[in-house]
């Protein structure tokens, strides 16, 4: 640089932008709707049965997380209800209860204008409607696949929501399959940070299906009666089905309109393992990116702590390298930290897990009470942390850290903080 150069343009320092959660919703096997499933996730109860839906004779196990309460007509009308696939279902259906949490039922989502209405759900389109484009293939040739392919385009549910909500501002749908929630959340709030909507209705939906659980059956990552997380005697996840959503906004808009907020999301970090796409890094590189660039991102040291939801599916792997990624990360802290997984009750809803852990996270906050990891019977070596194991514990919470890992080594991590005012 000489004295003839210009001289360096500099910014001033930015006030960073925090995200309100001012609505929750959520459909799970143990619950449709926040308060019968934070009661049921709270009492233990396990939502894993004998599947219903079809046959299932000739697999190598038999129990699932099918969703039994649920009447789509509650949250659209009968028509709508027909002509959707169960993804749809469920998805519109969170997302429906969390607009009147947040005060935007009805007309109330006209505080928003419709271009400003953002969408960003994890998802992989509508799983179900494979099953039904195989069965139609074998049944009557290659004519049946075209109405049934759009139906399974992977921004079907993103799509459905929109169109729910009137919502004609930024579509997002991301199909990082066990991370999409964390993913899809995330990057909502960047959409926010960035000003290009005012209003995004995040989260995940993933419904049961044939084709799934017969593929985690060909791996042999399914385990015959119960989801183990960390225990000695684990052995494999359990498919399930469900839907979590979020109404996120900045938090002074929220505040200006007088909404209540529930929680903050503080901020996200992503890393992949880079390693196979179906088994996590022995060293869990990506999960330790994701945690460090959330606590760095969010400016918060690992010892401010009080709680990680974790991923734990239950698989032997999975399990192990989530508890080194925790000890790489928080040190000692690591000893001290409630840790629990939520997957033992629900069982692994896919694009739908993290949505729904970050809809039990912000009942943790709000309630002081964390969830536990049932069927925790046989500690094991590899996986020697606090566990939460069996009975929920009352326990103050102002941090919380939700881990999602996925297939594709995605790795990705939500902070969310209690609200204590502006």
């Amino acid at each position: 640089m000489t004295t003839d150069d210009p001289p360096l343009r500099t910014r001033a320092p930015v006030a960073p932008v925090r995200i309100a959660i001012t609505g929750l919703g959520v459909c799970t096997p143990i619950g449709v709707g926040v308060g019968p499933f934070w009661e049921a996730a709270l009492a233990g109860v396990n939502g894993m049965r004998e599947i219903r839906g079809f046959a299932h004779a000739d697999l190598r196990t038999h129990v699932g997380g099918e969703i039994d309460d649920f009447e789509p007509r509650e949250f659209m009308s009968a028509e709508h209800a027909a002509l959707a696939g169960r993804g749809e279902q469920l998805a519109v259906a969170a997302v429906r209860m969390a607009v009147e949490q947040a005060g935007l039922a009805g007309e109330g989502i006209a505080h928003f204008a419709p271009e400003r209405r953002a969408v960003s759900f994890g998802s992989f389109g509508e799983s179900a409607r494979l099953d039904d484009v195989v069965a139609a293939t074998l049944a009557s040739g290659w004519g049946a696949l075209p109405h049934e392919l759009v139906q399974r385009l992977p921004s079907r549910i993103a799509y459905a929501v929109a169109a729910a909500f009137d919502c004609r501002g930024s579509i997002f749908n991301l199909p990082a399959l066990c991370a999409a929630g964390n993913y899809a959340i995330g990057y909502g709030a960047d959409v926010l940070r960035c000003g290009r909507a005012d209003v995004v209705l995040a989260g995940g939906s993933d419904a049961f299906s044939r084709i799934a659980f017969v593929g985690f059956n060909r791996l042999r990552a399914t385990a015959p009666d119960r989801v183990r997380p960390f225990d000695l005697n684990r052995a494999g996840m359990i498919l399930a089905e469900g839907s979590g959503a979020l109404v996120l906004e900045r938090l002074e808009d929220a505040q200006a309109r007088g909404a209540l907020v529930l929680a903050e999301l503080l901020d996200y970090g992503l890393g992949c393992d880079a390693h196979n796409v179906a088994i996590p890094h022995p060293e869990g590189r990506g999960g330790v990116i994701a945690l460090r660039q959330a606590l760095a991102r969010a400016g918060v040291a690992a010892e401010e702590l009080d709680y990680i939801s974790a991923h734990g599916t239950g698989t032997r792997e999975n399990d192990r390298v989530e508890t080194r990624i925790l000890k790489e990360v928080l040190g000692a802290h690591a000893a001290r930290v409630k840790i629990s997984s939520l997957k033992s009750m629900v069982g692994h809803t896919i694009s739908a897990a993290s949505a729904i852990e970050a809809v039990a996270c912000v009942q943790s906050l709000r309630t002081g009470w964390l969830t536990p990891t049932i069927n925790y019977e046989t500690p094991d070596p590899d996986c020697d942390l606090d566990y939460v194991p069996n009975v929920a514990q009352a326990h103050p919470t102002e941090l919380i850290a939700s881990n999602a890992y996925a297939f594709g080594g995605n790795c990705a991590t939500l902070l969310l903080r209690r609200f204590v005012g502006a």
